[in-house]
């Protein structure tokens, strides 16, 4: 076997892993680059084989830093199986045509603006483009070996880190390698843990938390506070969010603290998200993922206002506080937050709230990272309102969980590929993994190839 890291090297985006055996080529996650601008670029590059030379790819979850690019890998001629939990499949459904109609919609916003580069702006891939990729989705269930190539066995077990998500295992009788996807947390507020694994000869390993530990403190209780400090002063809290994932702890954690009286009842909740609350459906769809109960999933979907349409999703900022918006997406790159940003970042009143990790080279990052203006539709925002983290409610382990899952591998593995991180956090995966479970680690490079002997 063979593998070439196609993404997720030297950033969080962009998972594309191949797997070469015999005559055969097998693609590992299919995900877009996100963040900076020379990342970006890279959706519009060819890849380094022709996508109909790909006999199958395989899924670990949903996110679209992880399934986004299939639209235009099966629009430049892949006809293969796209293999994934029927939970995956569900949430494809609904993030892929979206992503394209988001493409499309900023595109044909920079044309009638006149702010991009290119004349015309033109989308990646269309809406029409991800819907005709998703007849390629083949449903397996977690558990279940089957031979997406010959000669090669592959199997799923649950992550943790969303509905449907998956570790990878692939074997071809003699040398084995699992892939980690996005890893969730042993303790999250939603889904169930990570199954344990035993391990493989060769591992691809996350690290985007790898530099860092969650705070032991109380998600809801941070989150009560800077809801109810931002109330108190007449102003709207802003949170962007993963639609998948992210929003449905949110809606978790603010039913609570409104059950325990934490928070107003009475407090106006948007979720300006579509997507998102068709994903939270998915979510009640498979329970059996979820640590709630029947009642608590059916208190997470009411406990928000849906906004549907995009006259009442503008309507919204010509609102004032105290409310809440929770809106994709979850790094401010671009859907209905971007809008509520530039209507609300300005005033000192209001706050934004990051409720998970943020790329580099996103509006997130740049908004965490204290940036006193941010471009919004080719224009300079200014940045005075409240800037929160609660990295606390993210659905990726930390370094020191991420060790703790290694640890109960049966035997180490031959090499262990760290990618799905920023240099630094999967610099300081490596040498934690190094220090503490002595395993020989290495960081690839993008487009790099490792023979797995």
């Amino acid at each position: 076997m063979n593998i070439q890291f196609l993404g997720a090297t030297d950033t969080v985006t962009g998972s594309k892993y191949l797997i070469r055996y015999r005559d055969a080529t097998v693609m590992i996650d299919c995900g877009l680059f996100q963040g900076y601008k020379q990342l970006r670029l890279r959706n519009w590059s060819p890849l380094p084989v022709p996508p109909a030379s790909i006999d199958a790819v395989i899924l670990t979850h949903a996110h679209i830093d992880h399934s986004g690019y299939l639209p235009l890998l099966a629009r430049q001629g892949f006809r293969g199986k796209v293999f994934c939990t029927q939970g995956t499949a569900d949430l494809c459904r609904i993030l892929l045509p979206d992503s394209g109609h988001l493409q499309e919609e900023e595109a044909q916003y920079a044309n009638r603006h006149g702010f991009s580069k290119h004349s015309p702006a033109l989308p990646l891939y269309t809406r029409e483009d991800a819907l005709r990729c998703l007849k390629l989705l083949h449903v397996v269930p977690h558990g279940k070996q089957w031979h997406p190539v010959p000669g090669l066995t592959a199997g799923l077990a649950p992550s943790g880190h969303m509905v449907g998500s998956s570790f990878v295992r692939l074997d071809n009788g003699s040398r084995s390698i699992l892939f980690s996807g996005d890893i969730g947390r042993p303790n999250d507020l939603v889904l169930r843990p990570p199954s344990q694994m035993d391990g493989a000869d060769y591992l691809v390993v996350e690290s985007t938390y790898g530099d860092r530990l969650h705070k032991d403190s109380d998600p809801m209780l941070a989150l009560g506070q800077v809801i109810n400090r931002t109330a108190a002063r007449g102003g709207v809290v802003v949170i962007p969010a993963f639609a998948v994932g992210r929003a449905q702890s949110l809606l978790h954690c603010i039913e609570i603290l409104k059950t325990q009286g934490v928070i107003a009842r009475k407090l106006p909740i948007y979720l300006n998200s579509p997507m998102a609350a068709n994903a939270t459906q998915v979510y009640l769809k498979h329970r059996a993922e979820l640590r709630l109960t029947s009642a608590e999933c059916e208190a997470m979907a009411h406990t928000a206002h849906i906004v549907q349409s995009p006259d009442e999703s503008r309507l919204l900022n010509t609102k004032h506080g105290p409310m809440v918006i929770i809106a994709a997406s979850g790094m401010a790159t671009g859907g209905r937050v971007v809008h509520h940003l530039k209507a609300f970042a300005p005033d000192k009143r209001n706050t934004i709230v990051f409720a998970g990790f943020q790329p580099g080279g996103t509006r997130g990052a740049l908004i965490a990272g204290g940036a006193p203006t941010i471009r919004i539709h080719g224009q300079d925002v200014p940045v005075r309102a409240e800037v929160a983290m609660l990295d606390d409610l993210s659905a990726h382990s930390d370094a020191a969980e991420i060790t703790d899952w290694l640890r109960g591998f049966k035997s180490a593995p031959r090499q262990t590929f760290i990618t799905h991180g920023e240099p630094a956090a999967a610099d300081a995966m490596r040498q934690r993994i190094e220090r503490e479970l002595h395993w020989q680690c290495k960081i690839p490079f993008y487009l790099e190839s490792a023979r797995l002997d």
